[in-house]
């Protein structure tokens, strides 16, 4: 298998390395959105992070990548053999699942066959991408090209976890658990606001201005290019700390605690921000927690706050069609020290 490049060596994109640690930790902050122009390591960041995640357990020959330890997120399958005793299974390295543009919603979902099931009364079903992706990382390269109805399906198996599939009154579940990164280049359209609203969290991303910081670009990617496995080894250190670092946050989420006072908090800079709904609140709380947790404590600060509302609010800020989004980080600040 060819040779990833690390995580840790990608240069000046903090934001961006933030928002997707914080999913591998938590999947359940629903996403990320990254706004940007072209060549700013989106893609590699989104197979380097990949490679920090633990391996997992799979049932052997499962379509669905179902945990075995987890009866109750058993597929239908997976619940028909387990009657007849415990499943065998293989441990592998998780999938990062490329869904191109023109996904049509059957290589998404999955298709039934109806004719089977409606002659023979057996649930037939040809797995999907979502499916594939179940218990991994799903990439949606130019997701704003995407027909919104596709978008709508993704980000309803993000939120619940859970991909169903009904025809003609013929329906068909199994889980699909995934991180869910989409990228898009807001030059080339923009998705509609309450699309953009279901995901967890957004930033943007542009190339960097910085010369040192360039020709630091220039120099790791030549190496890299010239001896990946050499490259890889000098990073490594960094990389199994980060990857540590990242499991053991996994580990302590749940101890993770958010006194009234911070939650008081969160709900001020929602309504001083301006924002819609509820999904801000809550995804700004989830961030808070993931970082505390990402930091080895099991209360969240404020400063656990600032920096989950960065990545939580960028995308919900209310905006003219046409006008730049412009987060007022001053005013979160200041809603904070109110």
């Amino acid at each position: 298998m060819p040779q990833t490049f690390p995580f840790s060596a990608i240069v000046g994109q903090d934001q961006m390395n933030l928002g997707l640690v914080l999913n591998a930790i938590n999947p359940s902050i629903g996403g990320i959105l990254i706004r940007g122009e072209k060549g700013t390591a989106k893609s590699t960041a989104v197979r380097a992070i990949a490679d920090l995640l633990s391996d997992i357990d799979v049932v052997q020959g499962c379509l669905f990548s179902c945990n075995p330890h987890l009866p109750v997120n058993y597929c239908p399958e997976c619940l028909k053999r387990s009657a007849d005793g415990e499943l065998p299974y293989v441990n592998r390295r998780r999938k990062v699942v490329e869904l191109p543009i023109n996904a049509t919603e059957d290589r998404v979902s999955g298709t039934l066959d109806l004719e089977r099931a409606l002659t023979k009364g057996e649930k037939r079903f040809e797995p999907g991408l979502l499916a594939k992706a179940n218990r991994g990382i799903l990439y949606v390269d130019e997701v704003n090209l995407l027909d919104d109805h596709i978008v709508d399906i993704l980000l309803d198996s993000a939120a619940m976890g859970v991909n169903v599939v009904e025809r003609e009154g013929v329906s068909y579940s199994h889980p699909a658990e995934f991180v869910l990164v989409g990228t898009m280049n807001p030059e080339e359209g923009e998705l509609r606001p309450q699309l953009i609203d279901r995901f967890g969290l957004c930033t943007p991303i542009t190339g960097i201005t910085d010369p040192d910081l360039r020709v630091e670009v220039i120099r790791r990617r030549s190496a890299f290019e010239a001896d990946p496995e050499t490259f890889y080894k000098e990073w490594e250190p960094q990389e199994k700390n980060l990857s540590e670092k990242i499991s053991e946050a996994q580990k302590l989420l749940n101890r993770v605690e958010a006194s009234d006072h911070i939650l008081n908090k969160i709900s001020k800079i929602a309504v001083n921000i301006g924002v819609d709904g509820h999904r801000a609140d809550i995804t700004m709380l989830k961030a808070a927690k993931t970082i505390a947790a990402f930091h080895g404590r099991t209360s969240v600060t404020d400063d656990d706050v600032l920096a989950g509302a960065e990545l939580s609010l960028y995308h919900r800020i209310r905006r003219k069609p046409f006008e730049e989004i412009q987060l007022d980080m001053d005013l979160v600040k200041a809603s904070l020290r109110a």
